[in-house]
């Protein structure tokens, strides 16, 4: 129960890292504003703090062994294309691409776990 609430919510925090980063640049285009809260380093700093309790819960809560190697291996990748994007100056030329890539990868691994986890408690 709480492993496909902690894959719900970050599913959400994934796609919402997604519009963050895809449709605020282009809604800053007509909302000046917007640009200013777009860019700003700690909206990218916060959105990634709040995705570490949700990954820590999710992973400590993984216990599906087919599923595990798959789970594991795209939620840590995308994680770390998350902090990279946010937290590391030097990448911040690639910043969208780094952020865009690894939210959809936490929301594969964690869309994959939850429906395997629906599929197995409907038998």
């Amino acid at each position: 129960m709480f492993s496909t609430r902690s894959d719900a919510v970050a599913v959400s925090l994934s796609f919402l890292c997604i519009i963050h980063c895809l449709a605020f640049p282009a809604l800053a285009a007509t909302l000046p504003i917007l640009g200013l809260v777009s860019e700003s380093e700690w909206i990218h700093k916060l959105l990634v703090t709040l995705a570490i309790p949700v990954s820590i819960l999710s992973f400590a809560f993984n216990n599906g062994k087919t599923s595990r190697l798959f789970f594991v291996s795209f939620a840590v990748t995308g994680f770390c294309l998350l902090i990279a994007g946010a937290f590391f100056e030097f990448l911040e030329t690639y910043e969208t691409p780094l952020t865009v890539s690894g939210a959809m990868l936490l929301a594969i691994a964690h869309i994959y776990r939850w429906k395997r986890h629906q599929t197995h408690s409907s038998i």
